[in-house]
C-alpha cells in the first residue's frame, strides 16, 4: 500500500514538473516578465494619459454637441460611428460623441469627470512620476462619482430645467428614485449627509473636531470673552441706543481643540495686557468739579507701552534648522532607482527539492541496517529533503548511547555509498539525532528565489545579507550590522567567491549609495574588477587621484586601513559630540535635525570593507596589516565599519586568534582536512561538506548549514551596468588622508626633508597652499598631478621651512603665512 502511495506521489510531482517545463516552453513565463518590465510600465501610463485628456475634452465638448450628437446615437445606423460624413459634432469625433453620451447621459451626469480624474493618477502612478496610492485614490473618486451624480440628480436638475440631459445622469435619478422610494427625500437627505460625514471623517481629522464643536456649543461659548465698554455720556443725558451697542465679543486668538487628547490646566490669576496700544482721548476724562486754573488746554494723548511679542517655541535655544524639515541623505540621488530583479538569472528547479521516494526509502533502509548491524535500535526516523542535502531525524531507543552513533559516521558513508555525510548528535533543540546525507540530484538555488522573498524584501535589517537556503528550503540571511564582522574560508573552487558576490549582491539590491559605502581590497586583481563600473556610486577610496577605486597592491592597502582607523576615530569624536553610542541613533538624530552641520556633524553611511585572499596580504605585509585590522574589528562596530575577510588558505598563521576573536561571524565551504575546519569553526564538519556552494554559518552555538545561492558574473555585471547607468556622485567616497609614518616615501633617504635638497615643485607647491589656506597633502596632489609619495614630501618640506604647521590628524595642516610678499621673502631665503 505504502509503495502505491509512493508511486503516485511521484507521478504527481513529475505531472508538476512537467507542466512547469509546458509553460515555459509555451512562453508564458516571458509573457509574465514582460508584463513586469518599467519600460512597459511607463509606455502604459503614456497611453492611459492620453486617454484620459480625450475623455475629459469629450466632456467639455458635449456641453455644447451633445444635443446634437443624441439624437444620432439614438438613432444610429450601419455606418454612423465611421463618421465620413462628419455627423458628429464632438470634437474628439464619433468615439468622442459616443463615450460622452455613455458617460454623462446614461451613467453619471457631471461625476462623470472623475473618471478622467482617476485615469490620470493611474498613468501618473505606472510612469512613476508621483507615489500615490491607487486604493484610496480609486475608493475616494468612486464614492464622490456616485455621491455627486444622485445628489445632482435630485436636488440641482430640478432647478436647471434647460439642460439637454440630466446633470446627475440617468444612474444618479435611478439610485435617488429607488431610495427615496424607501425613505422618502428627507431620508434621502440624510442618508447623503451621512455618507458625506463619513467621507470627511476619512479623508480629514479636522471634520471630526468640526463635528464636536457642533455638538457641544456650550464648550466652545466658554471660551468667549466679553467687554462691556460705556460709549455714551452721562453728562449730556444720553442712553445708548441698545444694549447690543455695549457688548463686544472677542475670541481667544487660538482655541485649543484636540480629539486625541485633552488636558485641564490651571493656571495662575494674572492680568492680562491687550497686545495693541490702548490710546485714551481727553473728551472721554470726566474733569473734576471746581476751579480748572492753572491748568493748560493742549491736547495730550495717552499711550501704553505694547508689550512685549512673545515666541512660539517651548525650547528657549531653539535654533532655526530645527524647524525644518527632516534631512534627506537620499536627496542628492532622489532620482535613484534600485536594481530589479529581471538582471538575474532563473532556473529550472530554482532550488525546489526533489523528492525521489526511492533514493529516500533505500536511504531509510540503509541507515536502519547499519545501525542494527552495530546494536543500534530507533524507534522513528524522518526525513528533511532540502536543494542539495536530506536530513534524516533519528530518534534512538531507550538506553542507547549518542556517542556510539556518532563514531558510525565512517561506516554509514561507506553504507551510503555518499560523498561524506554528517551527524548533528544531538539536533539542538530537538530530542533527536541528525545525519545529513547529499542527494543523488543537486538543485542550483538562484539568486533571484532569495531576493524575491517575501522575508529579504520585508527585512529591517541594517546590512541584509541574503545568502541562500537551508535544508528545511528557508531562506536564510543575516544583518552584517550585527554580526559584525565576517571570516569566511574555504578551498579553492568550493564556492567562496560566489558567497562573497551574493553578500554584495543582495546589498546593492537592498541600500541606496548614500546610505552605504564599500571598501574592495583585491589582490588578485580580478575578482572584484566588475564592480569599477559603481565606484561613484558606492566604492570609497583613500585621497589620491591616481588610485583605482578597487585596492589591488599591497602598499595602498596600508594606507586604507590607516584612513579606515583615522575615520572610525573621527566618528566616535562626532558621537561623543552627540551623546549617542552607535551610529543609528546619530543617524536618527541627524535626520531628525538636532545636530547641527555647523559643528562638524554629518549623516555617515556604512562602511562595508570586503578583503579577499587575506593570506596573500599576511604574507607580504605580516602584522602592517594585521594590527589595524584588529583594531578596526575591535571598535569600528558602533560607528558603522564592518569587515568582510575571505582566504583560501585557513592555516593558525593566517588566521590568528586575534582575528578569531574579533569575527565572531564566519562562514566554511569545503575545506580538506580536519583541522583546517577547527581553524575556522573551533570544531570539525567543514571537511564532510559537499562543495559547490555548501557552507557551514557559525555565529554563536551550533552552525548552520546553508546552500549558498548561485549568481554567476554576467549577472553581477548586469547589476553594475544597472547602476552605473543611473546619476552618481562626482567622486568616489573619499576616506579621510592617513597620518605619513616616517618610512613612507623615503626613497632619497634624509633628504626629502633637507631644505638643502628642495624638490622642484616646492616654490609652486608653497604659493598653491598659501593661496588656498589649506595645506592638504591631496590638494597638491589634484593640482600637480602627482602620486601620493612625493606630495608627501613635499608637505614635509614645507613643515620644516616654517609654511605649513604639524599634522592633526585627518584635518588639514595650519597655515602659518598669511599673505604673498611674506613667502617671497621666505622663499627668496631658502634660495
Amino acid at each position: 500500500m505504502s509503495r502505491n502511495t509512493d508511486k503516485k506521489k511521484t507521478k504527481r510531482s513529475q505531472n508538476k514538473a512537467n507542466t512547469t517545463t509546458l509553460g515555459e516552453a509555451t512562453g508564458f513565463s516571458k509573457i509574465l516578465d514582460f508584463t513586469r518590465s518599467e519600460k512597459v510600465h511607463f509606455f502604459l501610463g503614456i497611453i492611459l494619459l492620453a486617454i484620459s485628456i480625450c475623455m475629459a475634452w469629450s466632456f467639455v465638448s458635449f456641453f455644447t454637441t451633445g444635443a446634437y450628437d443624441q439624437s444620432i446615437i439614438e438613432n444610429l445606423r450601419s455606418g454612423d460611428m465611421e463618421n465620413q460624413n462628419e455627423l458628429f459634432k464632438n470634437a474628439i469625433g464619433s468615439l468622442g460623441a459616443w463615450m460622452s453620451y455613455y458617460f454623462m447621459n446614461r451613467c453619471f451626469g457631471l461625476a462623470a469627470f472623475g473618471i478622467p480624474l482617476f485615469l490620470v493618477m493611474l498613468s501618473l502612478s505606472l510612469m512613476r512620476a508621483y507615489r500615490v496610492s491607487l486604493l484610496k485614490w480609486f475608493f475616494c473618486i468612486a464614492l464622490l462619482t456616485v455621491w455627486s451624480s444622485v445628489a445632482l440628480a435630485m436636488f440641482v436638475n430640478p432647478i436647471v430645467n434647460e439642460s439637454h440631459f440630466c446633470l446627475g445622469g440617468e444612474h444618479g435619478l435611478y439610485i435617488g428614485d429607488f431610495i427615496s422610494r424607501y425613505v422618502g427625500l428627507p431620508g434621502l437627505v440624510a442618508i447623503l449627509a451621512l455618507v458625506a460625514l463619513c467621507f470627511l471623517g476619512y479623508v480629514s481629522n479636522q471634520t471630526i473636531i468640526w463635528i464636536r464643536k457642533i455638538l457641544n456649543p456650550t464648550k466652545f461659548l466658554e471660551r468667549v470673552k466679553f467687554t462691556v465698554t460705556n460709549t455714551a455720556k452721562e453728562e449730556d443725558g444720553e442712553q445708548p441706543s441698545s444694549y447690543e451697542n455695549l457688548i463686544q465679543t472677542e475670541e481667544d486668538p487660538e482655541v485649543f481643540d484636540d480629539p486625541k487628547a485633552e488636558e485641564i490646566v490651571f493656571d495662575h490669576q494674572e492680568p492680562a495686557y491687550n497686545e495693541k496700544p490702548v490710546v485714551i482721548d481727553d473728551s472721554d476724562i470726566k474733569e473734576p468739579a471746581g476751579n480748572s486754573k492753572g491748568q493748560d488746554d493742549t491736547d495730550m494723548d495717552i499711550v501704553v507701552a505694547e508689550d512685549v511679542e512673545k515666541a512660539d517655541g517651548q525650547n528657549v535655544n531653539e535654533t532655526a534648522f530645527e524647524n525644518m524639515e527632516p534631512y534627506d541623505p537620499k536627496r542628492d540621488l532622489e532620482n535613484y532607482h534600485y536594481p530589479t530583479l529581471d538582471l538575474l538569472q532563473t532556473y529550472e528547479s530554482d532550488g525546489k527539492p526533489y523528492i525521489d521516494m526511492d533514493e529516500q526509502n533505500a536511504n531509510k533502509n540503509r541507515i536502519i541496517e547499519v545501525l542494527r548491524n552495530f546494536g543500534i535500535e530507533i524507534s522513528s526516523i524522518r526525513a528533511t529533503v532540502g536543494p542539495t542535502i536530506t536530513l534524516y531525524e533519528i530518534t534512538p531507543a531507550q538506553g542507547v548511547r549518542i556517542a556510539k552513533i556518532r563514531n558510525l559516521e565512517d561506516d554509514i558513508a561507506l553504507s551510503l555509498k555518499a560523498l561524506g555525510i554528517r551527524i548533528i548528535a544531538p539536533i539542538p533543540g530537538k530530542g533527536t539525532i541528525g545525519i545529513e546525507v547529499p542527494n543523488a540530484k543537486a538543485n542550483i538555488v538562484s539568486m533571484e528565489s532569495i531576493l524575491n522573498s517575501k522575508k529579504f524584501q520585508e527585512t529591517t535589517m541594517e546590512l541584509p545579507c541574503a545568502m541562500g537556503k537551508t535544508i528545511t528550503n528557508e531562506v536564510f540571511m543575516f544583518d552584517l550590522a550585527k554580526a559584525p564582522h565576517l571570516l569566511v574560508a574555504g578551498a579553492t573552487g568550493q564556492g567562496k567567491s560566489v558567497g562573497l558576490n551574493a553578500i554584495l549582491t543582495s546589498l546593492l539590491y537592498k541600500k541606496h549609495p548614500a546610505e552605504m559605502k564599500i571598501v574592495l581590497v583585491d589582490p588578485k586583481m580580478v575578482e572584484f574588477s566588475i564592480y569599477a563600473k559603481i565606484a561613484n556610486h558606492f566604492l570609497a577610496k583613500v585621497p589620491d587621484e591616481n588610485a583605482s577605486p578597487i585596492i589591488t597592491d599591497t602598499s595602498k592597502v596600508i594606507r586604507t586601513l590607516q584612513s579606515l582607523c583615522v575615520e572610525m576615530d573621527a566618528r566616535y569624536e562626532l558621537l561623543m559630540a552627540a551623546g549617542e553610542r552607535n551610529i543609528k541613533d546619530y543617524n536618527k538624530k541627524f535626520i531628525a535635525r538636532k545636530l547641527n552641520p555647523e559643528k562638524g556633524h554629518k549623516y555617515m553611511p556604512y562602511i562595508v570593507v570586503v578583503i579577499d585572499e587575506f593570506g596573500d596580504l599576511i604574507m607580504t605585509a605580516g602584522k602592517e596589516i594585521e594590527l589595524p585590522i584588529a583594531r578596526i574589528a575591535q571598535k569600528a562596530r558602533a560607528v558603522g565599519i564592518h569587515m568582510i575577510i575571505a582566504t583560501q588558505r585557513p592555516t593558525t598563521n593566517i588566521i590568528t586568534g586575534t582575528i578569531k576573536a574579533n569575527f565572531p561571524a564566519r562562514i566554511a565551504f569545503k575545506v580538506s582536512q580536519g583541522i583546517d575546519s577547527k581553524t575556522i569553526l573551533d570544531r570539525m564538519g567543514a571537511q564532510q561538506l559537499i562543495g559547490r556552494g555548501d557552507m557551514l554559518y557559525l555565529q554563536g552555538n551550533d552552525p548552520v548549514r546553508v546552500q549558498c545561492a548561485f549568481v554567476d558574473t554576467p549577472e553581477v555585471d548586469n547589476i553594475n551596468q544597472f547602476i552605473a547607468q543611473q546619476q552618481g556622485y562626482l567622486e568616489p567616497y573619499e576616506l579621510p588622508e592617513p597620518p605619513v609614518s616616517e618610512s613612507d616615501g623615503m626613497s632619497s633617504g634624509s633628504n626629502d626633508a633637507d631644505l638643502s635638497h628642495l624638490d622642484p615643485m616646492f616654490d609652486d607647491a608653497a604659493r598653491l597652499i598659501v593661496h588656498e589656506q589649506s595645506g592638504s597633502t591631496s590638494l597638491i596632489q589634484r593640482k600637480f598631478a602627482i602620486g601620493y609619495n612625493r606630495a608627501g614630501r613635499l608637505m614635509d618640506q614645507l613643515e620644516k621651512a616654517g609654511i605649513v604647521g604639524a599634522a592633526h590628524g585627518s584635518k588639514p595642516r595650519e597655515v602659518l603665512i598669511q599673505d604673498d610678499m611674506s613667502l617671497e621673502n621666505l622663499l627668496s631665503s631658502l634660495r
